[in-house]
């Protein structure tokens, strides 16, 4: 009797929920997460590139290439969606990037993906950029989940003085005994190269890791982002290789500076790697690495083959470089051709790390991402079939008779049945910038030719893949197609951006036989259009207005030193160094 007894509590103990969820979910590994910074979608070793990434070549070759990962043409948008899972609708960040001043951010209801792994005992670093908002200390990195953070608040800065407007942008973050935030800004570092300072950290963080908790290292590089900068040294070792190009001497070091920015980053992925491997962490890590965006259209960088840059909805703007490797990888060794988005990793993270949301303080808002492990380690479906790239609606859309959606609209509300567009009264608050920004005309935010016509109050524009499809309506910024290792299409640094124009009206392309996107099928495939911008109804019911974008530079940075600047109890200790 007492054997049966035995048996029967086994067999329970073997069926039950909470048992088989613990039996199938290994430990809860450790994330590296590793981004780039408008690096173009050919300019790397597995692509063909002359561009020189031994490590990352090493990572795809045993890992997984993504190929059709989509992320956001800028950078705040694609680090939002990144750090939320929720698409720029959602949080506000549809308009584009947040500039240097301006007084909004990631809206503190939003669970970070820090928070979310540190909430379930990881230990979450974060070096480099973080262009999610500091105007209130609340929206800086310790107080969106983050143990420590060293690197900078805004989206770029000088390589070696590490500055932003001639004000100093970089600091270490990291908590007192008593719990405050210590601000400890690094002007002592003046002349490090920032690459090689976040690798630096970053494997110091490795080294110094307590195994009896998981791992999360968000290691966000500047690189290769403009200013483009690298030292003589670099620059001999890693593009002395490279011909020059048709044109002037000065493309030509500017694709080779690039080329070499490119390089050190690589160098420094792969002291990440040896540092997993030295601590006996990689055993039980994920390495994922992407790009925010594409390479700037008529800059170094190349998007070959595909269409526009960074800025642009089309296939180069917003088709990024990713990579994913591990040893709890299933399959290794293959191009990944099921469809991802950079929201997927927060859900992708959550599952992995047995997340319980019901069980947290903080609500959980409705996420856009979708657990993506099994589709890359078993290159199963990932279970979607849909990313919208973008959209922007006004309420002043329906009043303008000759838009180029209208009609489009009035079907959508037929078909979805849902509110009017016209009653979501959705308008972003966009005031001018102040005089702050009058002569400071700066491409690494994206402010020449580009911008004002996909950001325009008056555009309204609508992009959608949906399976082999990809649709265009509205307004939109146009560019053409970068040449491989931008041989022939770089520009002056002044005229970077100035190759777009303005799109306007409905465009259809199949991208399984038409990546490139030159082949507009609008008028060949009329039910498709109607059928896809039938889905407008139900993506504007989520739309959010805009955080106020009123600049506030001179109060930022009045001290040569890029502070928050709105007073919300900072509890931090500023220290100067």
């Amino acid at each position: 009797m007492g054997t049966l007894v035995l048996l029967f509590s086994c067999l329970i103990l073997l069926v039950s929920p909470k048992h088989t969820r613990e039996k199938r979910t290994p430990n809860r590994p450790n994330i590296v997460l590793i981004t780039a910074d408008d690096l173009g979608y050919q300019d790397v070793g597995f692509r063909g590139s002359d561009i020189l990434t031994p490590n990352l070549d090493q990572l795809a070759d045993s890992g997984v290439v993504l190929e059709n990962h989509y992320v956001m043409p800028q950078c705040s948008p694609t680090r939002a969606s990144l750090m939320s899972g929720r698409y720029p609708i959602r949080t506000g960040f549809w308009h584009g990037n947040i500039k240097p001043g301006e007084e909004w951010g990631l809206e503190l209801e939003e669970t970070t993906m820090a928070e979310m792994l540190q909430r379930n005992g990881y230990r979450t670093h974060g070096v480099g950029k973080w262009h999610c908002g500091m105007y209130t200390w609340q929206h800086t990195p310790l107080h969106r989940g983050f143990d420590s953070f060293f690197g900078l608040y805004l989206g770029s800065q000088d390589y070696f003085d590490h500055d932003r407007m001639k004000s100093l942008d970089l600091r270490m973050n990291y908590r007192s005994p008593n719990g405050s935030v210590v601000d400890q800004v690094r002007g002592d570092l003046k002349g490090r190269y920032n690459t090689d300072m976040f690798t630096e950290r970053a494997v110091s963080i490795i080294s110094s890791h307590d195994h009896s908790r998981p791992l999360f290292l968000y290691l966000a590089y500047t690189a290769p982002h403009s200013p483009f900068q690298a030292t003589k040294s670099d620059l001999k070792r890693y593009s002395g290789h490279m011909t020059a190009t048709p044109f002037q001497s000065g493309a030509s070091l500017r694709r080779r500076t690039y080329a070499t920015m490119v390089s050190v980053m690589d160098r420094g992925i792969g002291e990440v790697v040896s540092a997993l491997k030295q601590q006996n962490l990689s055993d039980n890590t994920i390495i994922v690495f992407l790009s925010d965006n594409g390479a700037m259209f008529g800059g170094p960088g190349s998007n070959y083959p595909l269409r526009g840059g960074k800025q642009s909805l089309f296939e180069g703007g917003v088709r990024g470089v990713a990579v994913v490797n591990s040893p709890l990888l299933k399959t290794t060794g293959y191009v990944n051709t099921n469809l991802h988005h950079v929201t997927d990793w927060y859900v992708t993270f959550q599952t992995l790390a047995r997340d319980y949301t019901e069980q947290t303080d903080k609500p959980q808002l409705e996420l856009d991402g979708v657990n993506i492990w099994r589709s890359i380690s078993q290159n199963k479906s990932s279970g979607r079939n849909e990313v919208l790239l973008n959209m922007k609606l006004t309420d002043k859309m329906s009043r303008r008779r000759n838009d180029p959606l209208q009609h489009q609209l009035k079907e959508s509300r037929r078909v979805s049945k849902s509110k009017k567009i016209t009653e979501l009264g959705f308008r972003p608050d966009l005031e001018p910038h102040s005089n702050d920004f009058k002569g400071s005309v700066d491409p690494r935010e994206g402010t020449y030719g580009t911008t004002p016509h996909q950001f325009n109050e008056h555009n309204d524009f609508f992009v959608l893949r949906s399976g082999k499809w990809k649709l265009f309506a509205g307004k939109y910024t146009t560019q053409t197609w970068t040449s491989k290792n931008a041989a022939f299409e770089v520009l002056p640094l002044h005229k970077v951006g100035k190759g777009a124009s303005v799109g306007r009206g409905v465009r259809l392309f199949d991208l399984s036989t038409d990546p490139r996107e030159v082949q507009n099928l609008a008028a060949a495939h009329p039910e498709v259009v109607r059928e896809l911008m039938g889905r407008i109804g139900g993506y504007a019911g989520k739309m959010v207005p805009i955080g106020r974008r009123v600049s506030n530079a001179y109060e930022a940075r009045k001290l040569g030193v890029w502070y928050p600047w709105v007073a919300t109890n900072p509890d931090s200790t500023p220290v100067l160094l």
